[in-house]
């Protein structure tokens, strides 16, 4: 039986081909909530550290495991991150915890290609194993990522997806027992709301999955 759509709506209805720019952005990123930070590490062509965080991201597949991350242009030129990859095919995504929070915000100022935002914020550094690029050492979990595939997005720059080839943690990160579960409550985790907001992982919420009967 055709089921009857219901004759009241409220809704504000928004043709997004009417907003511009800024409205666009405000608009996407306030709704698409919250969103989890790829703190992203990559090294430059000279050998400079570049750090950056990037909220348009997400994992993508768990065999190979993939994740993605949407990276812009500014004024038509790759940001050093989008560069930095497409050149060395590698990157480390640290996961921001709320001890790295406020750092990871000062790295989202826009700096020149030629600043070290490891030195200028004052944050360890690692050497992954798998990929050539850096990490943040205190953090407590790193993704190690070969670059896998470049959708190229136009003026929106492009979408990167990384295989991970190794996950660091921290000792302190335990799994949920008989399973590889991090426990979330330890890793404490940032995400990223709308404008300068941001959002810690407060309650958390257990919905088992149904099962038909």
């Amino acid at each position: 039986m055709k089921r009857s759509p219901s004759d009241v709506s409220d809704h504000k209805v928004i043709h997004t081909d009417e907003v511009e720019g800024l409205d666009r952005y405000q608009l996407l990123t306030s709704l698409v909530v919250p969103r989890p930070i790829g703190w992203i590490s990559t090294y430059g062509k000279d050998g400079v550290l570049n750090l950056a965080p990037f909220s348009f991201f997400s994992a993508v597949a768990a065999s190979p495991m993939l994740v993605s991350v949407s990276i812009g242009t500014r004024a038509g030129v790759p940001k050093d991150s989008l560069q930095n990859i497409l050149d060395q095919k590698a990157f480390c995504v640290n996961i921001v915890t709320e001890v790295q929070g406020p750092q990871m915000n000062e790295t989202s100022a826009d700096f020149p290609p030629e600043q070290d935002e490891f030195e200028r914020v004052g944050l360890p550094i690692g050497l992954a194993t798998r990929v050539n690029a850096p990490y943040v050492a205190n953090c407590p979990a790193i993704l190690e990522c070969e670059l896998f595939r470049e959708l190229n997005l136009g003026n929106a720059g492009s979408l990167i997806v990384g295989e991970v080839r190794a996950v660091r943690l921290d000792p302190t990160l335990q799994f949920k027992e008989g399973s590889f579960l991090v426990d979330t409550k330890v890793l404490k985790p940032v995400a990223r709301l709308g404008g300068p907001e941001y959002t810690l992982l407060g309650d958390i919420v257990v919905m088992p999955r149904p099962t038909l009967k």
